[in-house]
């Protein structure tokens, strides 16, 4: 089982506690930033860049924009370890819940987290005319909620590379981290399951994995299916979606109790939250640090 560290029994206990008492309305959701979230003095900041993916083979026609953040502390003898966000815009945004580059700068100072390159991707999108008038059909669901390895190939295959032009990445599976909400964490599982030789280390907030194109079908693969070597961690509101899809809290809970069946190194936590980041952002950086714990 995993080891717990002190700061992350006391957002244990909470959790434990929410799920012990009756469910609250939708306004009652209440969940205050990290200290660890908010900037600090005497600690580097990395540097984030914008760009564009405009040329993939593996989502053809699709346009995308992606950040990079780069940590103060990164050293080019060095190779580093990478994590890769989907809906990369929402995790980027200082004005955000989120905030992740002021995270990182935070626990990289602090020795909690390895020297850690973000990859910040948000989903594809077709971009067409009609009269003049620019439309976005948006590729995220077939992006996302899509079993199978394809979007694992659109990252190892396109825009990783693109990364290692410039930077020097870790190989280690180890090494590497994927993260998403919603249908962007269902997402972060499939990369690792299909792919535990490069990635070996899963966040997902409020994921999806209920049947918009398949994802349901997870515990149950990974009850007969032997372990991969992967470290999951899950989080989820009790009063997250219920629709044709599927029933949110009850997708995860199965996950969580597959995920514990097949001796997983996972940890869940329960809120009393919507299907909404404000919890998953929250405990984050406890999050980072148990997700990161032996990386020394």
């Amino acid at each position: 089982m995993p080891i717990w560290t002190p700061c992350w029994k006391k957002i244990a206990l909470l959790g434990f506690a929410l799920m012990a008492s009756t469910t609250l309305p939708k306004a009652a959701e209440s969940y205050p930033a990290s200290p660890d979230s908010l900037p600090k003095a005497g600690v580097p900041k990395g540097s984030v860049t914008k760009f564009t993916w405009d040329h993939s083979e593996v989502f053809p026609g699709t346009i995308r924009d992606y950040w990079l953040y780069v940590p103060a502390q990164y050293d080019e003898d060095r190779p580093c370890a990478l994590m890769v966000f989907q809906d990369g815009g929402n995790f980027i945004r200082p004005e955000g819940d989120w905030r992740v580059p002021t995270v990182f700068d935070n626990l990289i100072h602090m020795g909690n987290m390895p020297v850690t390159i973000g990859l910040f991707v948000n989903p594809g999108h077709r971009g067409q005319r009609s009269e003049g008038i620019p439309r976005r059909r948006n590729n995220r669901s077939i992006e996302y909620d899509s079993l199978g390895d394809r979007y694992a190939r659109f990252l190892l295959e396109e825009l990783i590379p693109e990364v290692e032009t410039t930077y020097r990445l870790s190989e280690r599976p180890e090494d590497r981290a994927i993260c998403g909400n919603s249908s962007g964490g269902i997402c972060a599982f499939t990369v690792a399951w299909e792919r535990p030789d490069a990635f070996r280390k899963v966040v997902s907030h409020i994921g999806s994995f209920v049947n918009i194109r398949g994802g349901h079908v997870y515990p149950a693969w990974i009850r007969k299916t032997e372990a991969k070597p992967i470290r999951v961690f899950l989080q989820e509101g009790l009063n997250d979606l219920d629709n044709r899809h599927g029933n949110w809290p009850l997708a995860n809970k199965q996950m969580e109790t597959a995920l514990r069946f097949s001796n997983y190194d996972f940890r869940m936590v329960w809120g009393h939250g919507t299907h909404s980041g404000k919890h998953g952002a929250s405990i984050f950086p406890a999050t980072l640090e148990w997700l990161w714990r032996d990386f020394k």
